[in-house]
């Protein structure tokens, strides 16, 4: 009896098992394993795949994305157990469906042109411009000579638009156009003076100036004439009768012949004593560049 009884129990639990595992390998049981699988599996989770087991060969019909996905499923379905076989139907079929990008940023504005400073501009002294001087040694129509340089300085600051073009006490240099000195008994005592430079802030300018004439009738007549540049109708405004140092004259005279000066001392010659004012006039401009 405990023989046949032992015999028995071991028969049912025999059967239990193979009921059990027929129906977990089932077609139907091995259907659902695989796509639930595939449905979890990061790889093959977009895929549009049916799962057919018959016989527990498996068929896989569908859609994947790429060739990764296509092994994957495969891999799944091989690893299920009971398989006995599988057939991959899928197809590969790429993504179509282009993320929207977004627009690139919009690139910053180009920097603004630099400021362009206005350029400084020179500084320009005109023609007809009065230019009053200190001669700084005597001159003279008997003493002096032809051609010979002397020098001044500026004894009124010029300016310009507000701006001083020409300061107090800049040094000019000027020539003695022509020195005659007067006869005893006839002729005339004549001297004439211009100015052809003027040094400002250490830089040296040519200027052109009207001749400053000064003439004394010969036979001991007192009397003196001025012209500005040979003009006729001049008019001697100041004049030296003592011939002190430090005195100056300086003339306009009429019809617009300029600015000029003379001076006499004596009844004999013209005289014109160191520190003596003389004003000139400037025929031409004088360009001074920017920043004087």
């Amino acid at each position: 009896m405990r023989k046949h009884l032992a015999l028995m129990v071991a028969l049912v639990f025999v059967i239990g098992i193979s009921v059990g595992c027929s129906k977990g390998t089932s077609d139907e049981q091995i259907q659902k394993d695989i796509q639930s699988k595939a449905a979890a599996d990061p790889e093959t989770k977009d895929s549009d795949v049916a799962v057919v087991s018959k016989e527990k060969k498996v068929t896989l019909r569908g859609t994947v994305k790429t060739p990764a996905a296509q092994l994957r499923l495969e891999q799944i379905a091989r690893e299920e157990p009971s398989v006995g076989g599988i057939d991959d139907q899928t197809s590969i079929v790429a993504d179509t469906t282009q993320a929207v990008q977004a627009p690139p940023p919009p690139l910053p504005p180009p920097p603004p042109p630099p400021v362009e400073q206005p350029k400084p501009q020179p500084l320009i002294v005109p023609a007809g411009t009065a230019l009053t001087v200190r001669v700084g040694q005597a001159l003279g129509s008997k003493t002096s000579q032809t051609g010979q340089t002397f020098l001044a300085t500026v004894a009124q600051p010029v300016s310009v638009g507000g701006r001083t073009a020409i300061p107090a006490g800049a040094t000019v240099s000027g020539t003695v156009v022509n020195a005659k000195p007067k006869g005893r008994f006839k002729g005339e005592g004549q001297l004439s003076l211009a100015l052809r430079s003027i040094a400002v802030k250490g830089k040296t300018y040519s200027i052109q100036t009207r001749a400053l004439d000064s003439t004394v009738k010969g036979k001991g007549k007192r009397t003196a004439a001025t012209t500005g540049g040979g003009a006729a109708g001049g008019a001697l405004i100041g004049g030296i009768a003592g011939g002190g140092k430090g005195a100056g004259i300086g003339a306009l005279v009429g019809a617009g012949a300029g600015l000029v000066g003379g001076a006499i001392t004596g009844n004999t010659q013209v005289e014109i004593p160191a520190e003596s004012a003389l004003t000139f006039q400037l025929t031409a401009p004088l360009t001074l560049p920017p920043g004087q």
